[in-house]
């Protein structure tokens, strides 16, 4: 798993603040938590040690103090008492002595031995400020004495700062603070900073106030004392769109947008805090104001032993899971933008979710996505194990059996298609995606043609690739065997589903399928006319639970984390669903990120033939990754008239290629040299351009060496075609100099597939 930039960009913080609440650093009933404590002095003592300066802001005194004040009540009812028992036995015993009791005797012992005066001019909220003020004075010796042992064990010092609202709206103190905090930051010092509730008594501040709890006083720290990163140390995970104590669907915001107003509901702050998240959704709003060095802040959960670490340490350990808490980002930075980026780009991914009235449900098992999707596979796996009990002739007969499937049971297929393709229409999908959406007779004709030709391969299982003698009587042999389970995540076309489902099966390998929301219908129901073919084929040996097909509405991000169950992820899709995922996940990925293909016109080329190859490379189905994306010319088919024959229809063949795409329907866009010759009125944004739609980029260059450098900058490395004469040299000097999976000479880009490679599958 690869951190998103925005994340990694914290780490680099020369000086952070790190802010602990009440519910983090005590426990219920006021007794601080040593295992939470000792975890943060740890951490912020490795921080320190790597070169970091770190300020801790740290709440919990008057809870301590709280547990210390009622300890020393009772030690106190319990020493009244014994006063108490023995003017008793005074008094029992003058009575003895023969001697009556006196009246004033009788007196005392109806009145406490020591009686607490209260002001009967002071409210109860006065007395409960006043009674909170004495606990934050006993707890706060408390607490410093904790932490002075704790950070000592770690052999680093510390220091404690006592502020209130005048010591930051005091010039000259403001000036004496950051004197002071410089210089034990500079020595290696920690600064522990708390509010000095004995003497602010919790007051009750305003809005117009500096701060009225440790979450806005950490943020005020981290504007004055140049930090570049706040972390909010809270009892929960981050930022939720709805209480997670209430909710247990509710969806952890990973960035807050700080220039837009969230619908999120907040819920009731813990009891040990006087803060709650709303409280530090404004502190962290203050903090990355913009202005100041800081430029971020993550609230996140103190409960993880490991926060600070995973945030704050120079060096990212995929260990530590996927990114912490929310965070918040100065506005328009580039940081900010990048966060918005990541955003957006998880939000796209979402349009692998299910989107229709029944999917927008929970599973009826009540289970998130990853929890489907992680017993779907434990299932896979199990019966993937049964399916190498199989000879190959009877898998053969489950492919077989499959594509006889699809064809018996076409008019509940394209039915069901046909609600994908209304909803489509309902929600103005772009007409290549709706192409690659529609299932026909035809398509269907062609998938069980493609599949029964996987069957006709030979078994990739138990392929002997090498077989050494190591030492005599010792033989090493390297045998084809199957992955395991596959996760394949793909976007609309539901054709992907049985060509996928039948290179499992021909493989050995159980599966598990995420498809896009477009095609949620054609999805369910080719997956239950397989699974169906499977079990009568096998007569019930294996189950359909050999493929499973992850419905639960949710987010791809959300399966990334199942390395333990998942042996591979094979994304199929957009060059933004496959980088996420490659940089998102500890599971290896195959997928190619990119489908910008390149067609390279040379001046031996046929006029005819380059019109028919590029044409048929960028229309005959645009939205595919192998159709052509960027067209070359060789300089002198725009500056040279032909003089041959069959090259008639237009006086250069530049000219005529582009004219055909033109008339087909084609927009272009042009490059440098492309635009200085004239060839196009639209300049491109971007040189390297995967449209996925009726255009492309054209550029002139001088040579074929040209051509390949261009095609080695810009390209993905799919497929690269040359148009030239059949005798021409350039053309074997291409094929040999291009580095992609497919090089072709006069042919379309359109012929790089599987299906068409007599493979059975592929588009």
């Amino acid at each position: 798993m690869v951190e998103p930039p925005s994340r990694a960009a914290l780490r680099t913080a020369r000086r952070v603040v790190v802010k602990a609440g009440t519910s983090i650093v005590t426990n219920s009933d006021g007794r601080p938590s040593l295992t939470r404590l000792g975890a943060i002095t740890e951490q912020i003592a490795e921080l320190v040690r790597l070169g970091k300066q770190v300020i801790f802001v740290s709440s919990g005194a008057v809870g301590m103090g709280k547990q210390l004040l009622r300890k020393q009540a009772r030690m106190n009812m319990s020493l009244r008492e014994l006063q108490h028992a023995s003017h008793l036995l005074y008094i029992t015993e003058e009575a003895s002595g023969g001697g009556s009791t006196p009246s004033s005797l009788l007196q005392a012992l109806s009145t406490p031995a020591a009686t607490a005066t209260t002001s009967t001019t002071t409210t109860p909220k006065e007395r409960k400020k006043q009674y909170d003020s004495a606990c934050a004075a006993a707890g706060q010796f408390e607490m410093m004495n904790l932490y002075s042992t704790l950070f000592g064990q770690c052999e680093v010092s510390a220091s404690q700062i006592l502020v209130t609202q005048s010591d930051f709206t005091d010039g000259a103190r403001l000036r004496n603070l950051q004197y002071a905090m410089e210089r034990l930051l500079s020595l290696g010092i920690v600064p522990i900073l708390n509010e000095n509730d004995a003497v602010s008594a919790n007051m009750g501040y305003t809005a117009e106030d500096v701060f009225s709890d440790n979450d806005s006083l950490a943020a005020i720290c981290a504007r004055h004392f140049d930090a570049e990163v706040l972390l909010l140390l809270t009892d929960v995970q981050g930022v939720y769109d709805r209480p997670p104590s209430e909710c247990p669907d509710a969806k952890r915001l990973s960035f807050y947008p700080c220039d837009q107003t969230l619908d999120i509901t907040i819920g009731e702050k813990s009891l040990q805090g006087r803060g709650g998240m709303g409280a530090k959704i404004d502190a962290a709003l203050n903090a990355v104001k913009p202005g100041t060095s800081c430029i971020g802040c993550i609230i996140a959960s103190g409960t993880d032993l490991n926060c600070i670490r995973a945030v704050l340490h120079p060096v990212y350990d995929p260990e530590y899971g996927p990114p912490k808490g929310t965070l918040f980002v100065t506005p328009d930075t580039s940081l900010y933008h990048q966060a918005t980026l990541e955003l957006s780009t998880t939000e796209s991914l979402s349009k692998a979710s299910v989107n229709s009235d029944s999917a927008s449900k929970e599973s009826s098992s009540g289970k998130s996505i990853q929890e489907e999707a992680r017993t779907m596979a434990t299932l896979a796996r199990m019966e993937a194990r049964k399916l190498l009990k199989l000879s190959y002739s009877q898998r053969q007969s489950v492919i077989c059996a499959i594509a006889d499937a699809l064809l018996a049971n076409k008019e509940a297929l394209l039915e069901a298609n046909l609600k994908d393709l209304n909803m489509a229409g309902e929600n103005n999908v772009a007409k290549p995606l709706v192409q690659r959406l529609k299932l026909t007779e035809e398509k269907l004709a062609t998938l069980a043609k493609g599949i029964r030709s996987i069957a006709l391969q030979k078994d990739p299982l138990g392929v002997l690739k090498s077989h050494r003698e190591l030492s005599p009587g010792l033989i090493l042999s390297q045998i084809t065997v199957p992955i395991g389970v596959l996760m394949i995540i793909f976007e609309s076309r539901p054709d992907s589903l049985p060509q996928i489902s039948a290179l499992a099966l021909a493989s050995g390998n159980g599966l598990i399928l995420k498809g896009g929301k477009e095609a949620y219908h054609s999805n369910q129901a080719l997956h239950s006319v397989i699974g169906s073919a499977i079990e009568a084929s096998t007569d019930g040996f294996i189950s359909r639970h050999i493929i499973g097909l992850v419905t639960t509405r949710g987010q791809v991000s959300d399966m990334l984390g199942l390395d333990d169950v998942i042996d591979l992820v094979i994304p199929r899709g957009s060059n933004e669903l496959v980088t996420y995922i490659k940089e998102n996940t500890r599971i290896p990925v195959l997928g190619h990120a990119d489908g910008v293909c390149h067609v390279y016109v040379a001046p031996s080329a046929n006029v005819r033939d380059a019109c028919k190859v590029v044409v048929d490379a960028k229309t005959d189905y645009p939205s595919a990754c192998n159709s052509m994306e960027t067209l070359l010319f060789h300089r002198d088919t725009v500056v040279n008239a032909s003089h041959d024959e069959t090259n008639s229809i237009s006086s250069n063949i530049a000219t005529s290629v582009l004219m055909s795409l033109r008339a087909a329907g084609v927009k272009c866009y042009g490059g440098t040299n492309a635009m200085k010759y004239g060839l196009c009125d639209t300049p491109a944004e971007k040189l390297k351009c995967e449209y996925g739609d009726m255009m492309c980029t054209v550029e002139v260059v001088n040579n074929t060496d040209e051509a390949i450098e261009w095609i080695h900058q810009y390209g993905s490395g799919h497929t690269e075609v040359i148009v030239c004469s059949e005798d021409d040299p350039e053309g074997e000097y291409f094929l040999k100099s291009v580095d992609a999976a497919c090089v072709f000479q006069n042919a379309s880009s359109r012929f790089a597939d599987g299906y068409r490679f007599g493979l059975g599958a592929g588009k």
